[in-house]
């Protein structure tokens, strides 16, 4: 049980965001560590609250089997929690993503570009100008889009934005809207990381107060330098980028239908 970034998913670095990283058996297992630990037996119903993100959770109030069995045809999954030192039985599903007021800022990033051309396809067919600007700004926030409206047999024609956004790894949508057709471009953005600079290049270690006279000349520093600036300089080691430093174009729309 991974995340996207690779690291192993425990209780410590769960969020509302990476628990659409996990499936049930994941939940149950996360639920008994939960109620056994002391750490976190405290903070039980805030997990349950995390997990609710992303599963549907129920309790089975009755223990029977044809109940279980429902459940179960319903793709639930069943299992024995500790809850508060009193140990039910409940029912987890993952949260399905079907139509598009299906989609979060939680989710976002955990679907793949075909899978969100699949939920805007079920929204009526009305093509991205039918979806509203707050699930718009979602999807962008995941999604690189693009999109174009041209007559059916000028679509794909070569060299046209059709065949430049394919080769680019764009997956597309095509709506049909008589004569014409709307083509929906989308690929995932990549995640925004942290960079980190190292500008502590001459940090004295504790067993040498002072920095060797020459590495400063080198350096160009003077002999009377701020030490209280050098200092204040050397604990400025991280920046993150912004989104919008990074210039990324969430929606191309073509309207000049002459190539």
């Amino acid at each position: 049980m991974k995340s996207s970034d690779n690291k192993t998913l425990t209780l410590k670095n769960l969020n509302k965001s990476n628990v659409w990283d996990i499936q049930e058996n994941d939940v149950f297992r996360m639920l008994t560590t939960a109620s056994k630990n002391a750490e976190f037996k405290e903070n039980f119903n805030h997990y349950v609250d995390i997990f609710k993100t992303a599963f549907l959770i129920e309790e089975v109030q009755i223990d029977k089997k044809e109940v279980i069995k429902k459940y179960e045809g319903l793709n639930f999954k069943v299992a024995a929690v500790n809850v508060n030192d009193e140990k039910k039985k409940w029912a987890i599903k993952k949260r399905p993503i079907t139509r598009i007021t299906d989609l979060t800022y939680e989710n976002i990033r955990h679907i793949t570009a075909s899978k969100l051309l699949e939920v805007i396809d079920r929204n009526f067919g009305g093509g991205w100008e039918s979806i509203s600007q707050s699930i718009k700004d979602i999807i962008e926030s995941g999604f690189d889009i693009s999109t174009t409206t041209l007559p059916k047999e000028r679509l794909k024609k070569p060299g046209g934005m059709y065949e430049k956004k394919v080769e680019d790894g764009f997956e597309v949508l095509e709506i049909e809207k008589g004569g014409w057709v709307e083509a929906i471009f989308a690929k995932l953005k990549p995640e925004t990381e942290k960079m980190i600079i190292d500008v502590n290049e001459h940090k004295r270690n504790e067993d040498d107060d002072e920095l060797d006279n020459d590495l400063l000349d080198d350096d160009g520093f003077d002999d009377e330098y701020d030490e209280e600036q050098m200092l204040e300089e050397s604990y400025r080691t991280t920046f993150e980028t912004e989104p919008e430093d990074l210039s990324l174009e969430s929606a191309e729309v073509e309207d000049d239908y002459d190539d």
